[in-house]
């Protein structure tokens, strides 16, 4: 009888349990503090007189705008549009200027090492590989943080993007995700190491492990450079000038809102196995909206963001430069071991639409995802060494030639959208979680994500002819 007696009383508590999360859905509390409000704002209004006729609050008017369900959303994507297009146009120039500068002190290099008779193999490792490696990372990483944090951290102080959480708290309580979790995704866009630290600021345990999980689908400084010059080079080639600027941004923020789209979907998924409870409630206060210190902001966010990532990339960066030479240039029998890692990668890289090369490259620039261009060049043109194209259409020519269509720039792109996180944020991800689960599972979960849809992509198009 208390076998039976215990058993009723657990379901009888369950059943309370899904009474309670009914009665505790995020509509019905807006209604109580939307109520709330409305009292008391008619109380303040009965008791309270103003000498002087009351001016319209600018903060109200402009929240009705920008939380509105109406044109909420469309100017949080045409915002994220312009900010995108501001980075793609304004790090053309200066990331130009910084592959010259250190092509020009390459060469004084190369003679030092001339000079005093340096082995062949030293110079390879010292120059071509870690040097290489990490003017790369410098020259195509740096002028878009310092465009893109400065711009963030104006949005910020303004007071924009505390609006931004409230419109997306609704879609991540649906997710059974925190409303926060759109802050740390919007920092990802910078950093996905940094915005993994940034996490803290969700109070729940559950919560805060599904914003590290899914954090990694929203591209990052180390991924636009693959995004945007696919992008450019294939889905925005037959246009030129100003309108391909504008085309290599929308297919940019339309990678950028798929990545949110399986940001959601693998939150609420989580919220329904692994990680089960009910979503937490938090009511945001909007704070007014303020002008910022320009000139301020701007300098802080570069000195402090900017080079602070800057500083972590490299160092993870530079090594993997140095391997990368390594395997190219040692060979077992007539063939480099890094031609023999191609060779074996190249069927299962086949079946995701991608090749062997493409795989390697993914594989070697765990460290950083700034290093996989370079890698992916070395590895075609078989130089041995971090190579810089300075000429796009011969860039385009070295893809073609080497099998390249729209499809595989597509699943390229998508792979490097989705795949795994770089080395630093795992390293973040553990000293967060302090769990080696959680941090395999940050690892796993984008990784089978990226393979999947790229081979029912690749599955696809090949099915319906359509390459």
């Amino acid at each position: 009888m208390d076998t039976h007696a215990a058993v009723d009383r657990e379901k009888s508590f369950q059943e309370l349990v899904k009474y309670a999360e009914s009665l505790s859905n995020a509509q019905t509390r807006d209604r109580i503090v939307s109520h709330i409000f409305q009292t008391t704002k008619k109380i303040c209004n009965d008791v309270v007189s103003y000498n002087q006729k009351e001016k319209p609050d600018p903060t109200e008017k402009l929240d009705r705008i920008f939380t509105s369900k109406i044109w909420g959303f469309p100017i949080m994507l045409a915002m994220l549009a312009v900010v995108i297009y501001i980075t793609i146009a304004g790090a053309n120039i200066p990331s130009s200027m910084l592959a010259n500068f250190f092509g020009w002190l390459e060469g004084y290099l190369t003679l030092a090492f001339k000079a005093i008779n340096a082995p062949d193999w030293l110079y390879g490792i010292l120059v071509l590989g870690l040097y290489r490696g990490t003017a790369w990372v410098v020259s195509v990483m740096l002028p878009p943080m310092a465009i893109f944090f400065p711009i963030f951290s104006l949005l910020e102080n303004y007071g924009y993007l505390p609006r931004v959480a409230f419109n997306m708290d609704r879609l991540f309580k649906k997710a059974g995700a925190h409303g926060k979790q759109s802050l740390t995704m919007a920092m990802g866009f910078g950093c996905n190491a940094a915005a993994i630290m940034s996490t803290r600021i969700i109070e729940s345990p559950r919560e805060r492990m599904i914003a590290i999980l899914t954090n990694n689908f929203v591209p990052c400084n180390g991924r636009w450079p693959t995004l945007i010059l696919l992008s450019s080079l294939f889905m925005a080639a037959s246009f030129t000038g100003e309108l391909s600027t504008m085309v290599t941004a929308a297919v940019v923020v339309g990678m950028v809102l798929f990545g949110i789209v399986v940001t959601l979907s693998v939150s609420w998924i989580l919220s329904k196995t692994a990680l089960k409870g009910i979503p937490t409630h938090y009511t945001l206060e909007l704070p007014p909206y303020r002008n910022p210190k320009i000139w301020n902001t701007i300098v802080r966010a570069t000195l402090d963001k900017s080079f602070y990532v800057l500083k972590r990339a490299v160092t993870v960066a530079a090594p993997a430069g140095v391997l990368t030479w390594i395997l190219a240039n040692t060979y077992i029998g007539d063939t480099s071991i890094l031609l023999s890692i191609v060779h074996f990668l190249d069927p299962f890289a086949k079946s995701l639409g991608l090749d062997g090369f493409i795989l390697m490259a993914f594989i070697l620039g765990l460290p950083a995802n700034e290093i996989v261009l370079p890698i992916l060049l070395m590895g075609y043109l078989s130089t041995g060494a971090l190579t810089e194209i300075e000429d796009m259409s011969t860039l385009k020519q070295i893809f073609i030639d080497h099998g390249w269509t729209w499809l595989t720039a597509l699943n390229t792109m998508l792979f490097s959208l989705l795949h795994y996180p770089c080395g630093t944020t795992l390293i973040n991800i553990y000293k967060e979680t302090k769990s080696k689960k959680w941090t395999f599972a940050a690892f796993a979960i984008p990784t089978v994500l990226a393979i999947t849809i790229t081979f029912f992509i690749n599955q696809i198009v090949h099915a319906l002819g359509l390459i």
